[in-house]
């Protein structure tokens, strides 16, 4: 009988729960506004696509930052999670620099973990417009909670 392998193993529970976290971005209410689609890419690593569009506009014609924040946060967020499989984590800050404006069109965040790996976690992301520009960037840190992960609703791994 062959043993079995451990690699394998936990590379197809790093795998679920990279689903599961999927899966509670797409469940979190706020989500429903924004025609948005997380992707966790590997331990520490995560993207979000999305659109924006005029409604999300401010007065003088473009993208409100409210949308940058919200969408670098996420991703900066999802990266650092991904190395969570128990926990929750908590953005207990979140620096923003604006570095060009957005009128409308597909942009992608892409988040990556910096350090931490005990209670707190540094995670930064940038935006890239669909010409490939960065528009934004910004840096979160980010703290377990004590909301198991397991316990939330839209966290579900898959074949449970």
């Amino acid at each position: 009988m062959t043993p079995p392998d451990d690699n394998a193993a936990a590379a197809a529970g790093e795998a679920a729960h990279f689903r599961a976290l999927e899966a509670l971005y797409a469940s979190a209410p706020v989500n429903a506004l924004f025609d948005s689609q997380l992707e966790v890419i590997g331990a520490g690593r995560a993207r979000i696509t999305f659109a924006t569009r005029e409604d999300f506009f401010h007065a003088a014609g473009a993208t409100h930052g409210t949308l940058y924040f919200k969408m670098l946060d996420d991703a900066a967020f999802y990266a650092a999670n991904s190395l969570v499989s128990d926990r929750f984590l908590l953005t207990t800050g979140f620096n923003l620099h604006f570095t060009k404006p957005l009128k409308s069109g597909k942009v992608v965040a892409e988040g990556r973990w910096v350090s931490g790996r005990r209670r707190v976690f540094i995670a930064e992301a940038h935006l890239v417009d669909e010409d490939g520009e960065e528009i934004g960037r910004g840096t979160g840190t980010f703290m377990r909670s004590h909301i198991a992960l397991s316990g939330l609703a839209g966290y579900r791994r898959p074949g449970t």
